[in-house]
């Protein structure tokens, strides 16, 4: 079961965060137990988490938040989808659903978002998990390609299976059919008279993505103070290289890979992705440290 909970971010958008209720028997009671913030990447939307909100219910408080402009949130006209927006977005949904200290597993742009978060309001995270983002800026040759690729889209789909079909093996950007992959893009999806068109808006997808693509982002990252986990799949975008440098620019950076993943790897591995995460969550048994500083060191 999964309960929805309105909370008002920045600028007073409406955000959707969804808390995955009725967990299996023998998990603490809500009231102790850590509670953990599942952030979606761009694109995506707060059901991706589904399977991980699962296992994390028997000893977690998990609850997945729509990013504005996103799944079932708020997706104003005029914005603001900037950085700034994102994490400001975070910070309320922490205060106002009483998670912190919280645990932030993020994907790609999500994951952005909660290192950001981290360094800005560390009083209010206990540990992180990054999964597939770089902390290099991917530059404007990718945003290139990226409002290319988002134009390439065969909209609007007659049917979910076309939806499944085009992104799990028709996609030019798909180099072996990943049936994971269709299912992703089938969840962001809705009918309308005309077919199935994406919930999102295009231009917002870049407006959202511009703000950080040509940015590095090393310097926040290395102010996260807590424990965090820099996780990718093997085929995806962050290299290793990259990602054992992530590690040791942070003071309390680990290290883990997902063989046979790509980019979506908690969600086309989801029992890979479990097993590389949940070692890293039993370290962090016992009550949360306090941190009484507010703001960027």
């Amino acid at each position: 079961m999964v309960r929805r909970i309105d909370v008002t971010g920045s600028d007073g958008v409406r955000l959707a965060a969804w808390e995955f209720a009725d967990p299996p028997k023998g998990r603490a009671d809500e009231a102790s137990a850590p509670g953990v913030l599942l952030l979606h990447g761009l694109m995506g939307r707060a059901t991706h988490w589904a399977a991980t909100a699962r296992w994390l219910s028997e000893r977690y408080r998990p609850v997945g938040l729509d990013q504005r402009g996103h799944g079932r949130s708020e997706k104003p006209e005029g914005g603001p989808y900037t950085r700034d927006a994102y994490v400001d977005d975070v910070e309320r949904a922490v205060e106002q659903l009483g998670l912190g200290p919280v645990i932030l597993v993020g994907h790609a742009m999500g994951a952005l978002t909660a290192w950001q978060f981290a360094a800005k309001r560390p009083d209010l995270v206990r540990a992180l998990v990054i999964c597939d983002m770089r902390a290099s800026a991917p530059g404007a040759a990718s945003q290139r390609e990226w409002s290319g690729w988002l134009d390439s889209w065969p909209l609007p789909f007659a049917t979910l299976a076309e939806v499944r079909k085009w992104f799990g093996e028709d996609d030019p950007w798909v180099e072996r059919p990943n049936p994971a992959r269709g299912e992703f893009f089938a969840e962001v999806m809705a009918e309308g008279d005309d077919g199935w068109r994406p919930v999102f808006s295009r231009r917002q997808m870049l407006e959202s993505r511009a703000t950080w693509v040509l940015d590095a982002h090393w310097e926040e990252l290395a102010q996260v103070r807590c424990p965090t986990l820099v996780l990718r799949g093997i085929e995806g975008q962050l290299g290793r290289a990259e990602a054992q440098e992530m590690v040791r620019v942070l003071p309390q950076g680990q290290y883990a890979e997902i063989p046979d993943a790509g980019h979506l790897a908690h969600y086309d591995r989801p029992d890979a992705w479990r097993a590389a995460v949940e070692p890293f969550l039993d370290q962090l048994a016992g009550p949360a440290p306090e941190h009484p500083e507010h703001g960027r060191s």
